[in-house]
């Protein structure tokens, strides 16, 4: 059995509390709510600047910094001028740290975006039709090239989706995108709802503890 303080059930109830603002959306919007999410959004804002200045500013910037290296006061000069978009008269100089910002991100990306997405997903089309393994082998890559090959179809707009061929390609490319996004729709459901049994198991845990600690069970 385990032992509970006065602190611990604080927390816990603070919690429970929380949660349970939240759920009370469910009726209408109201006071609890507001408060609830206020909270949250203030608390999570906190919590990312202070694991931001820990783990990327102190390390990258303020210890290259005192070990000599001084190279890296352009991105100090560069980040302080980010913060010049608080100012109307000077936020014209923020311009210029974004732009180095997003040219170097979509550099990146591109090669990033070529392998991770493209080719990667390239590479997971190109399956073996003869010589499989199995018949349930076979009969997966042949819905996934069938799958990609009538999807391309669909959105090859150049040619009117009418005919014997193009048209029940294209209607068979549909039939895939639709299973596609209820499979997606279906999984972020499932999510939600394990995320909402967690939540209620954790008020059970709360009331569970809380009659423990005062002796009733």
């Amino acid at each position: 059995m385990v032992a509970y303080s006065l602190s611990d059930m604080l927390g816990m109830w603070i919690g429970a509390c929380l949660a349970l603002f939240v759920f009370s959306f469910l009726y209408k919007d109201n006071p609890f709510y507001k408060l609830a999410e206020h909270i949250f959004v203030g608390v999570a804002a906190g919590y990312t600047m202070c694991m931001g200045y820990w783990q990327v500013i102190q390390p990258n910037l303020i210890a290259k910094l005192q070990a000599g290296d001084w190279r890296y006061l352009i991105a100090a000069v560069l980040s302080l001028m980010l913060l010049t978009r608080l100012s109307d008269k000077y936020a014209w100089l923020s311009r210029w740290p974004l732009a180095f910002m997003v040219g170097i991100f979509a550099g990146y990306n591109i090669v990033y975006t070529m392998q991770a997405q493209v080719l990667k997903q390239l590479e997971a089309t190109i399956l073996p039709l003869w010589n499989c393994q199995s018949w349930q082998e076979l009969c997966q890559n042949l819905i996934v090239v069938v799958g990609v090959l009538t999807g391309l179809m669909y959105f090859y707009f150049s040619k009117e989706h009418k005919g014997t061929l193009w048209g029940k390609a294209a209607r068979v490319g549909i039939w895939g995108l639709m299973i596609t996004f209820g499979a997606a729709f279906g999984y972020t459901v499932m999510a939600r709802i394990s995320l909402l049994i967690g939540h209620v198991m954790y008020l059970q845990d709360v009331w569970r503890a809380t009659l423990q600690f005062f002796g009733l069970g």
